[in-house]
């Protein structure tokens, strides 16, 4: 019997720039979210981000790490929320939900001119809730750490006993369970156990996470060869020219893949890459929209064509790399491209949200959304699989989400005034302009 691999079913966000009350989103295989500029839509990723580029870090940054490749913070006033409160301490919170059941929610607390520390751990299985802080004794730990760890632990060494300490230890972005013993006089940590984190069940899903950001930078003639895995530390962009050389060699059905989706957006028909040396690599594409005899010769540099293909190149390779379970975090993935290109995009995020990837897509792009409808409607993308979550400021500033819910035709009832709207209203105001000027007005 086959079964779904364990995933992110949801993120909230409490005390994070706009999100001063807790907000919470589902993710389902494809969650769209929209709404205006600085509406939020982007702060309610954003501390998974940060726990992504703590967790990447190759030395230990502390708690958090602001300035990293995913999110650049400067100080800790940038991300604290600036909406009214009567929480006198300065805080943040995140809980990530998995579709197992269970859920890990760590609060942060600013500390002045010291950074964040890890305030408190909330672990919640089916079976128990267990909240730990630093500063716990031995005995509070024991009640709460897991079997059959919750015994006294003991330590032997030529036949001499030695009782161990639990202590809890920040592990990175996280706390954890630590054994202890006395040793020469001193507490050291005990060398023959690793420490038991709650945060164990979710690291590995936080670093697989898939971040393309919407600057995605200049096509280049030449790129950096870079690891390619499962896991993409930092942005996905960077890895975008190896996994193209990779896959020329190792995975055609993938290459063969990424081809037709090019196609298929009407933006070319193939892309390979040629090795300059052992470091750099050079990425090529078709100019012609689709592939013809000869076509061969028809490719060039990457950085020769228009820019929209070097714009969306990451987010169909992204698409084709991503795993079941894994989520894969697309901002604009419409940059830069034609409106019939941006329809056809959608198929492609469908396509992948069937295959069993995780797809969280923020976007300002009407086409887009209106294809996955019109998907919807077609039986070609089940409605239960669609999350649409729209972001809006209320008059104090602070981010309000709305949910909708399609049905079977792809509509999705009230859902706050944007794109359809705008669309209609540019459409109105440009027929009423025309009468008025053959009316002499």
């Amino acid at each position: 019997m086959k079964h779904d691999p364990v995933r992110i079913s949801g993120i909230a966000v409490r005390g994070f720039k706009a999100l001063r009350d807790e907000k919470r989103i589902d993710i389902k295989p494809l969650t769209i979210l929209a709404g205006a500029n600085s509406s939020g839509k982007s702060s309610i990723m954003q501390p998974l981000l940060l726990l992504k580029q703590t967790l990447e870090a190759p030395n230990d940054p502390g708690a958090l790490l602001l300035d990293g490749p995913c999110v650049r913070f400067t100080s800790m006033e940038q991300l604290l929320s600036k909406c009214p409160t009567t929480d006198k301490v300065r805080r943040f919170s995140v809980r990530l939900d998995l579709s197992n059941g269970r859920s890990l929610e760590t609060v942060y607390r600013a500390k002045q001119k010291e950074g964040f520390e890890v305030e408190r751990l909330t672990y919640v299985t089916s079976r128990k809730k267990t909240v730990i802080k630093p500063g716990m004794t031995h005995t509070q730990i024991m009640a709460v750490v897991p079997s059959p760890f919750n015994n006294q632990p003991k330590y032997y060494d030529k036949g001499r006993e030695t009782e161990l300490t639990w202590h809890i230890v920040r592990d990175r972005c996280f706390l954890s369970f630590g054994l202890y013993m006395m040793e020469y006089g001193k507490v050291r940590p005990f060398s023959y156990m690793t420490e038991i984190s709650p945060g164990l069940d979710f690291i590995p899903i936080i670093k697989s996470i898939i971040h393309l950001p919407g600057l995605r930078g200049n096509p280049q003639r030449n790129y950096s060869k870079n690891a390619v895995a499962p896991v993409f530390p930092g942005t996905f962009e960077n890895y975008v020219a190896s996994l193209v050389t990779h896959w020329q060699s190792n995975d055609k059905d993938k290459l063969k893949e990424l081809g037709r989706l090019l196609e298929h957006l009407g933006l070319s028909w193939k892309v390979d890459a040629k090795a300059i040396d052992d470091t750099q690599v050079e990425l090529r594409v078709g100019r012609l929209p689709c592939g013809k005899r000869g076509g061969a010769n028809d490719l060039v540099s990457i950085a020769d064509v228009g820019v929209g293909i070097s714009q969306v190149l990451p987010v169909l390779v992204a698409l084709v790399a991503g795993e079941p379970g894994q989520l894969v975090y697309i901002e604009q993935p419409e940059i830069h491209l034609h409106p019939r290109a941006q329809r056809r995009l959608a198929h492609a995020l469908c396509e992948a949200a069937k295959r069993g990837v995780v797809l969280v897509v923020e976007t300002h792009s009407a086409l887009l959304l209106r294809e996955v409808q019109t998907l919807v409607a077609l039986g070609q993308m089940p409605k239960e699989d669609v999350s649409l979550q729209w972001f809006q400021r209320n008059e104090e500033g602070e981010t309000v989400i709305s949910t909708a819910t399609l049905d079977e035709n792809g509509a999705y009832g009230d859902w706050p005034e944007d794109f359809d709207e705008t669309e209609l209203d540019a459409e109105q105001a440009y027929l009423d302009a025309v009468e008025r000027r053959e009316a002499g007005g």
